[in-house]
């Protein structure tokens, strides 16, 4: 697998994946009925941020993941990250690529740490992939996530030193 920066020639091949994973409503906070429009204008960042895909040697795309900061002015050396991996590839080690790339993105660039602000905690494989990284869950929020089957359920922030 190789993972490289993503471009618009990229979107037509993560928007069914991507779009899947937040109608389903189940890991991610945006809104459920998110246009694609839209959609490509959160995910496609534009530098000093990166928007990158997991690939296969045939091009397939198996994942995606984006990297900022966390927070602007003062909080500007914590960086963020988010991710996702097309369902029909899970399991194949495509998420922890991703992580660990955007882990070394996030020390090279200078960042401090990383913070996840969200993740769901019912998302038990992210969080455990998190975990194996060297994540902490700092804190969660009760309640802050209305999942469409479990209800209303935490939020963690996870955090990592670099």
């Amino acid at each position: 697998m190789l993972i490289r920066e993503a471009t618009s020639e990229d979107w037509p091949a993560i928007w069914p994946f991507f779009h899947e994973i937040v109608a389903a409503g189940e890991t991610f906070t945006y809104p459920l009925d998110l246009q694609e429009a839209d959609a490509a204008g959160w995910w496609l960042l534009e530098p000093p941020h990166r928007t990158v895909v997991a690939v296969t040697d045939d091009g397939t795309v198996l994942g995606t993941a984006k990297m900022n900061k966390n927070h602007m002015g003062n909080g500007s050396h914590i960086a963020s990250a988010s991710y996702m991996v097309d369902p029909r590839h899970s399991g194949k080690g495509v998420g922890r690529a991703l992580c660990e790339y955007t882990i070394d993105w996030a020390r090279t660039a200078g960042y401090r740490a990383m913070q996840f602000n969200a993740v769901v905690e019912t998302n038990t494989h992210a969080v455990k992939l998190y975990e194996s990284l060297g994540f902490d869950i700092l804190g969660t929020l009760p309640e802050g996530f209305d999942h469409p089957v479990e209800g209303f359920v935490g939020l963690h922030i996870m955090h990592r030193r670099l």
